[in-house]
């Protein structure tokens, strides 16, 4: 079961957060730009730590607890997408991929919104709503 998605601009900032179950965090506005800002800022450091290092290396791709998974992706203009789900969720990472197309398609192309600035883009929320419904259909 999905919890949450966020994404999160290339500077850290969060500019998109959604819950998809009444049993994901309940947090503020605050604690949810905080959350975002230290992930990110902990991603970038596991990336400089890294043994391995290549141009779009990510860092923390997945983390898993008994409790929630976090898998983040991370498109190639520096933009994360971040799920939290249930432990036997599978697939969060074609999830990721599924809303960074939808991301894509839907908030950049559209004329109205600005690189970087939160995400509020009625069709883009319609369509995530069905790739959630969809995702969460095939992990039943």
């Amino acid at each position: 079961m999905l919890l949450s998605l966020f994404v999160v601009n290339k500077a850290g900032g969060l500019i998109y957060q959604q819950n998809f179950s009444d049993t994901a965090a309940k947090l503020s506005s605050n604690d949810y730009l905080r959350l975002a800002s230290t992930f990110h800022s902990i991603q970038a450091i596991s990336r400089q730590l890294s043994p391995a290092h290549s141009r779009f290396g990510f860092g923390i791709e997945r983390i898993e607890t008994d409790t929630f998974v976090l898998q983040a992706f991370q498109s190639q203009t520096g933009v994360k997408f971040v799920a939290t789900a249930s432990p036997e969720t599978k697939n969060l990472k074609n999830f990721l991929r599924r809303v960074y197309d939808l991301y894509a398609d839907y908030v950049l192309k559209n004329p109205f919104y600005e690189l970087d600035m939160p995400i509020r883009c009625e069709l883009w929320e319609v369509m995530l709503q069905l790739a959630v419904e969809e995702h969460q259909r095939s992990n039943s």
